[in-house]
């Protein structure tokens, strides 16, 4: 299973580049908004959150979802802890987040708390339970033994980086899904969204962030009492 550093170019305006995909690690229009609008709005968060809520994702990248995740449920006043579950097969170095994260000042104080833990695989704060599962995720998400609320769908463009979008991949995500539970992403290729429809999930195409027209918002059904 690969957890080695992933090699790095950046743009002008220090957004990370993945060499190996040759795709940025988020917009370059705004990162931060469009995790907001792809992610966060797009699992109907805040609204659904309760103590306990687990987020899942894969690719965690930059970890910018993982601060927007938190900045939302600690604006939202939800008492307890948020849960957050990341896969991740090339974990990027520590002082390559705190770069990345540096082109948003509004959640500076979160990477300031934060940048501690980066490269840790868990770590725990008062109202937040982190856990990064480094390798394949075709491989560790099977074998995964919990169930998330919500889903960040978040692998580098399905045409650059197909592994991270294939069918069975998608049905181990509705698997580890509890009923209805949510998933969201970016892209709205044909082939994701048949995927996440043949696995369980009802399936929407909705407004996409900046230049792209469409995302993808799915929901698994609450299964019959």
């Amino acid at each position: 299973m690969q957890d080695q550093p992933p090699e790095l170019d950046w743009t002008e305006d220090d957004v990370p580049v993945a060499t190996r995909f040759d795709d940025p690690y988020f917009s370059l229009g705004n990162g931060l908004l469009e995790t907001g609008h792809v992610f966060l709005a797009g699992n109907a968060l805040p609204q659904r959150f309760r103590d306990g809520f687990h987020i899942a994702e894969l690719g965690f990248g930059t970890g910018l979802n993982l601060l927007a995740a938190l900045r939302l449920w600690r604006d939202s006043g939800t008492a307890g802890r948020l849960r957050f579950t990341t896969f991740e097969a090339y974990p990027m170095a520590r002082a390559d987040m705190i770069r990345a994260q540096a082109a948003f000042p509004e959640i500076a104080d979160l990477t300031e708390e934060l940048s501690p833990h980066f490269g840790k695989s868990a770590f725990t704060l008062g109202d937040l339970d982190f856990r990064l599962v480094a390798g394949d995720a075709r491989q560790a998400l099977p074998n995964w033994d919990q169930q998330a609320d919500a889903w960040f769908l978040d692998g580098f463009a399905p045409a650059k980086n197909p592994e991270l979008w294939d069918p069975a991949l998608m049905q181990a995500v509705c698997d580890h899904t509890a009923a209805g539970g949510t998933a969201a992403t970016y892209t709205a290729a044909g082939h994701v969204r048949r995927a996440l429809a043949e696995a369980g999930f009802e399936v929407t195409r909705a407004p996409g962030f900046g230049r792209k027209r469409h995302m993808t918002q799915t929901r698994k059904p609450t299964e019959p009492e």
